[in-house]
């Protein structure tokens, strides 16, 4: 079995019976993620934690238990997706803080690497924002952890500055067209 096929099955146990907010089963995600990042590389390190890049922060997968079974490279990659929780806070009053904290680490992050794994996760994110948009407009925003579109289009216009080195690959210019048709207007 091969490193990705290890990946795959780990992220599918680990997801099991989880669903997306549409209602989508959520292992479709990971696996969208890692389709795009393909785009990108063809390091099956890096492949491997797109699979795996929600596993520490949606489940009760630890970032020990990916450097066991993946490795140190790979656990990095997946530490620098997930997202600082604020374990006394709830999800929607502590949405702000924990994409401050993920925006200053991206930003200090020169990892090529990282960046396609940050692009791949929120372009995947935002081609269901837009299929949503497109189908019940504002609305979209009701059901999420950060309900103002105005935080939201700040939020995915900043990932688009700081993946800014990536604009060559396709997947950054439709991130960037994506962000600007569902945050068109929004300011």
């Amino acid at each position: 079995m091969t490193l990705f096929e290890k990946a795959a099955m780990f992220a599918i146990n680990a997801h099991e019976g989880m669903r997306r907010k549409d209602g989508l089963p959520y292992i479709l995600h990971p696996f969208e993620v890692a389709s795009i990042a393909a785009t990108m590389t063809t390091d099956e390190e890096v492949l491997a934690a797109a699979l795996l890049h929600d596993t520490i922060e949606d489940t009760g997968t630890t970032v020990d238990d990916i450097e066991q079974e993946f490795g140190a490279r790979v656990a990095y990659y997946v530490m620098m997706e997930t997202e600082h929780q604020f374990e006394d806070v709830p999800r929607d009053k502590s949405w702000m803080q924990r994409k401050a904290v993920s925006l200053e680490e991206l930003s200090n992050c020169k990892d090529r690497n990282v960046m396609m794994l940050w692009l791949s996760d929120k372009l995947s994110n935002m081609r269901s924002f837009h299929r949503n948009w497109e189908t019940s407009g504002q609305k979209i925003w009701d059901n999420m952890h950060q309900n103002d579109p105005v935080k939201q289009a700040m939020y995915y216009r900043m990932i688009a500055k700081l993946t800014g080195d990536l604009k060559d690959q396709k997947a950054w210019q439709e991130f960037n067209t994506l962000v600007g048709k569902v945050f068109k207007e929004v300011h």
